[in-house]
This record gives structure tokens, sequence and C-alpha cells, in this order.
């Protein structure tokens, strides 16, 4: 058995990379864990296999000859753990652009210990300059997606109304405190919860992916915990930077999906008709030819979402 397999899927972003996997095992020498990392690349070319193989040769890799998305390549990474040990206590998905602080994992661990029905935690999430980043989340709605669409005023924005819990609860002096569900930049997950409910639903390519997961876990009778004590720098959107456009249009698929698939219908509908008016809207005051044509591209993707249900709705009617 393997009590921590640490995943962390890669795309690009060879000197966070560097970073991050530097972090990572200074903090596993000092929770004295035994774990092993697995790199699983989607097709990189700037050079991070050789990164891997020259500064850290312990780490196993994956190398995939194209981007198979974010929730594909942590499940290839958790699988190859799960050959090797047979039983894997719990898997740590990072992102490559993160830092892990001293103690964070120490942290993370005495919450999955000291909390048998919890079955995913999360760290408190900062910036590269020391900012709050927030971290978790309740499970997305109609005003959600609606503040996404037309941002009110910053003080609604961070509130409740839109999903976001009190700052003050992410100080790290607070105790952890149950979630809906954590940013996959950092999930620590129990590892027999992670086989039962079969890890990311490879359908999200990416974004949500990690939303999708956590509804399953609770659904499975397991609880979400964000741990304030324990530290995580995510610089954020190192890869998806890269590729602007293709990004807004997966972000905004992947919503789609999210809805169609735990939502009822009225509320998908209604999520759909929200969504096609706002990124239409949106794609009319954006001055980038290139970026306009995405939001319209995600603006179809709900219409036709849309389409799909009225008439399914009248096929059963």
């Amino acid at each position: 058995m393997l009590d921590l397999a640490v995943i962390i899927v890669s795309w690009n972003v060879r000197d966070y990379l560097r970073a991050c996997l530097t972090s990572v095992y200074a903090e596993l020498a000092r929770a004295g864990i035994a774990g092993e990392v697995w790199v699983v690349d989607n097709g990189s070319t700037d050079g991070t296999q050789e990164l891997v193989s020259d500064l850290f040769p312990q780490a196993h890799t994956i190398q995939n000859a194209h981007n198979v998305g974010f929730g594909a390549a942590n499940n290839q990474g958790m699988a190859a753990a799960l050959e090797a040990h047979g039983t894997v206590g719990a898997f740590w998905l990072l992102n490559p652009d993160t830092v892990v602080r001293p103690g964070a994992l120490r942290g993370l661990l005495a919450c999955l210990d000291e909390c048998p029905n919890v079955g995913a935690v999360g760290p408190r999430l900062v910036y590269g300059d020391g900012r709050l980043q927030h971290s978790a989340f309740a499970f997305p709605g109609l005003i959600q997606l609606a503040f996404d669409l037309w941002p009110p005023p910053p003080r609604v924005y961070e509130s409740w109304l839109n999903g976001r819990y009190p700052r003050k609860a992410f100080d790290p002096g607070r105790e952890p405190f149950e979630v809906d569900f954590i940013l996959g930049a950092s999930m620590l997950v129990r590892g027999d919860v992670a086989v039962a409910t079969r890890g990311f639903d490879e359908s999200f390519h990416m974004y949500c992916e990690e939303i999708d997961w956590c509804r399953r876990i609770r659904q499975s009778g397991w609880r979400i915990y964000s741990v304030p004590a324990a530290q995580v720098v995510h610089y954020g959107g190192e890869s998806t930077r890269q590729v602007p456009a293709s990004s807004v249009v997966n972000l905004w698929r992947s919503r789609a999906q999210l809805y169609l698939k735990h939502h009822h219908r009225l509320t998908f509908w209604l999520a759909c008709r929200l969504a096609e008016v706002g990124l239409n809207r949106r794609a009319q005051a954006e001055p980038s030819g290139e970026l306009r044509q995405a939001y319209r591209e995600a603006a179809a993707i709900w219409g036709r979402y849309r389409q799909d249900s009225e008439a399914l709705a009248g096929q059963e009617a």
C-alpha cells in the first residue's frame, strides 16, 4: 500500500512545474509520508519531459501525445498509482502552477484522519502575491450563472449569494469547515472514495470537473472540508492563458454540461436562456475578434442544449 500518490497534470508550464515539484518533495520529506509523485504531461512542447527526467528522476511520468484533458489525465495518474501499489491511502491532485507551503500536507491529512466521514479536503489557496484566492464554494445555480454574465457590485459578487464563503473562514487560525466543493488546483481525496466514485468524469475536457466530482462524492455520503491551516500558492491559469479563446469555449461548454447533468429540466432551460443572452451580449462588447467569436460559439453551444431540451420536452408531452 502507498500512503499518498501526488498527481500533477502539466501542459507547457515547465518553470512552474519545477517550483511545484521542488515544494512537493520538500513537503513529503517534512511530513515523513510514504508518498510518490506522478507527472502526467498533456503533450507539452516546452521541454517539460526533459526537466522532469533531469531534475526529478524519482517522479513517475506519463507522456500523452496530445492534451487529453484535465480530468482524463488525472484519472491516468491515479490509475497508474493503483496499478503500481494496489491500494493508495489518499490522492493529492495538484496543479503544476502551485507551490506547497510548509505544513500544508500534514494539515490536510490530519483532517482526513480525524474526520472519518470526510472524503476530500482542500487547502487555503493564495495568489503569488499572498492575496486570498477563494478555494471553496457552494454548488452553482442560476444566481451564480447570472453573476458571471452580469457582474454585480464587488461586495455582492463576493457574498454568499455568489456561492462564496466568508473570507474570515479562511484565516489560517480557523478550524476546518464543511463546503460544497473545493477547487481542483489542490484536492486531497481519500483513496477508497476516489475508487468508489471513479474519479473525474472524463466528458468534462477542462473546467467544472471538480464540481461534478465533489457532487458525486457528497451524494455518496461523504463530506468535503476546507482546511485554512494548510496553505498552497496557486498562480492560476498559466496553461489556459496560452489559449484564451479556446479556454472560453471549453469553460462555457463544461458549464453547460454541468447544469445539464445536475439540475432539473426547468432550471437547465432557464440557465440556457441566461447563458445565450449573456454570452451574446459579451461577444458584442468584446474588442478582440478572436474572443468575440469564442463567446458567440459558447452562446451557440448553450442554444443547442436548449433546443435539445425543448425537443425532448415536446416528445414527452
